[in-house]
């Protein structure tokens, strides 16, 4: 089966470090073109990684009739106007998360797709990887019984002023770049959609964004969600859940290695135990069933109403923030 071309929206050092070498060992997606608003950092990149074609601007690789698909990695306030240009040149599109700045804006993003024909997906990786797959089996089997509870916290130290998630006009800061993972496993663990939430942030003067945000997400029904996400603390992250029979952790939720096996801990009224997964990249995992679905045409094995959902909630910690009080979840 001849492989779908892919185009590459920026020369992103994301998929450069976590997505090229993965998708060499594709046999549903070969990378076959590359695009920058500088020419010659295009054309560099596609003679390093393998690109058969480079272009000096986006539009021009979106109007190559070779590519079947396109990835954007682009910077937040981007993705709109790359999702729509995509999809008015009738190609399927991989959006990296968030992907919009607001909910209203994936909701118009996800009806212009559907308008279009195209396919799009939010870019959660993790959720094809089989730790997570397995986490969310236990939770429908109630191993730890019902899941009342969970927390998540996802740091990193970056103080880089010319960084785009340190950049407040790009849509940076923790809440987008880091909570919209902790926001969606929540939603993930939990099988439902909160009903409100209260936000803490801490803004850095100089650069506009939060670096330091804590909030609570109400489920109703005595179910809660707690989140830390920072931009300039040690790098950690782990998300837990508690139900009334016993626990889960993932000991890795997000940038999961993919030369190691996942690690789940779990604990219950048996005993404890901990659960590993196989070896694989979840990179890859994403990408393959992302394009298994344009060559069946079917649905996405993410849908696209999951990263509206996802964006909504944001928007109510965002608002809280601003506010100091409890904000509702709107529904889209």
């Amino acid at each position: 089966m001849e492989k779908l071309r892919l185009g590459v929206l920026g020369c992103s050092f994301h998929y450069f470090k976590r997505v090229a070498v993965p998708l060499r060992e594709s046999l549903l997606v070969e990378p076959y073109a590359i695009a920058s608003r500088d020419g010659a950092k295009a054309a560099a990149a596609a003679g390093q990684w393998g690109f058969s074609a480079s272009y000096a601007s986006y539009e021009a690789l979106l109007a190559d009739p070779k590519v079947d698909i396109v990835y954007i990695p682009l910077p937040n306030h981007m993705h709109l106007e790359y999702i729509m240009k995509a999809a008015d040149s009738g190609k399927h599109i991989l959006c990296e998360k968030p992907l919009c700045l607001n909910a209203a804006d994936a909701r118009s993003a996800a009806d212009y797709c559907e308008k279009k024909g195209v396919l799009l997906m939010e870019a959660f990786m993790y959720r094809f990887h089989p730790q997570w797959r397995r986490a969310r089996a236990l939770v429908d089997c109630f191993d730890i019984g019902t899941v009342r509870a969970t927390h998540c916290i996802f740091t990193y130290n970056n103080k880089d002023p010319k960084n785009i998630r340190n950049i407040a006009a790009f849509g940076g800061g923790a809440l987008f770049d880091i909570g919209c993972y902790a926001v969606s496993s929540s939603r993930l663990l939990m099988g439902a959609e909160p009903e409100r939430v209260v936000c803490q942030a801490e803004t850095d003067p100089s650069f506009g964004t939060d670096i330091l945000s804590s909030a609570i997400l109400d489920y109703g029904n005595g179910r809660r969600s707690t989140l830390t996400v920072g931009t300039q603390l040690y790098s950690v992250q782990r998300v837990d859940a508690y139900g009334t029979d016993g626990s889960l952790s993932v000991e890795v939720p997000f940038n999961m290695f993919g030369d190691v096996p996942g690690r789940l801990h779990v604990a219950n009224g048996v005993g404890r135990r901990t659960v590993e997964t196989e070896i694989v990249d979840q990179y890859q995992l994403e990408f393959d069933a992302f394009a298994q679905a344009v060559i069946d045409g079917t649905p996405v094995p993410t849908p696209v109403e999951d990263a509206v959902a996802n964006m909504a909630v944001l928007d109510a910690l965002s608002a809280s923030a601003k506010s100091g009080s409890w904000e509702p979840v709107a529904r889209y």
